[in-house]
């Protein structure tokens, strides 16, 4: 008898909160400092010496104001590929406990849903965390702000956790990971908005931007935090982040059943 979705990740519950146990002090220095130092560094330091013209800044007044939305949803974005590329190929190939799993009656998709919710926590946390500590710079203008961009970085999170389990379900080895980051992860947080408008990449750049999740949730995330919000857009970010989210975890369904029962 299959489970409910609801039962499926229940039943791991004990095996994910043991792995947050034994990893949690492992992940604070890149889940919290270097972020907060690439803030200060980035934003403090180097903003200083950045006229803060918010025509030419989407309405910010500062560079640290525009330039902190954008590292939030970019530093959820990289947490959630993180757990999404290596893990995922433990649980299939080095310590397989994704198999020993399957010994029981959970099936694959308890399987991801367990482990994207566990993803989905560790984003939340990570990102919240962020914003509270970003709240006396003075970098929100409205106090609802950073919730609805809280939670718009935790949907690019979990779009990119999603669509990325379902590659790593897919590959038959890690070297393939190096290109990940390579070619996915460090262009998108360099040429996403995070740093500068896209508009300074010129007509054709820009509008390739405009295509990656990552600017959706970066524009989206900014809106909130500046509260320059266009409402039309806002909606057409919520829609493309959503589907790719539902997309990824329908991929990374059939891709895990596909390596675990064949």
């Amino acid at each position: 008898m299959a489970l409910t979705i609801a039962e499926g990740i229940g039943r791991q519950v004990d095996y994910w909160w043991t792995v947050h146990k034994r990893t949690w002090r492992g992940s604070i220095v890149s889940s919290f400092g270097s972020p907060l130092l690439y803030v200060l560094g980035m934003g403090v330091l180097l903003g200083g010496f950045i006229e803060g013209d918010p025509a030419r800044l989407e309405g910010a007044t500062s560079y640290l104001a525009f330039i902190v939305p954008g590292l939030v949803a970019a530093h959820a974005m990289q947490l959630a590929v993180g757990e999404t590329t290596y893990p995922v190929m433990g649980g299939i190939k080095w310590h397989r406990t994704y198999h020993a799993q399957m010994a029981t009656p959970l099936d694959p998709r308890d399987i991801v849903n367990a482990h994207l919710v566990f993803v989905l926590a560790r984003v939340a946390s990570a990102c919240a965390v962020f914003m509270v500590v970003l709240a006396p710079f003075g970098v929100f203008e409205s106090w609802w702000g950073p919730f609805l961009a809280w939670a718009a970085q935790v949907l690019v999170g979990m779009s990119f956790a999603a669509i990325v389990f379902a590659l790593s379900a897919r590959m038959e080895s890690e070297q393939g990971f190096g290109l990940v980051f390579r070619i996915g992860v460090i262009p998108l947080t360099l040429f996403s908005g995070a740093f500068f408008p896209i508009t300074n990449l010129g007509d054709v750049l820009a509008w390739v931007a405009r295509f990656t999740p990552l600017w959706h949730g970066v524009d989206l995330s900014r809106m909130f935090c500046l509260d320059t919000v266009d409402w039309a857009m806002a909606l057409v970010h919520v829609a493309v982040l959503v589907a790719v989210t539902v997309l990824g975890w329908w991929l990374a369904i059939t891709g895990l059943t596909k390596r675990l029962v064949g």
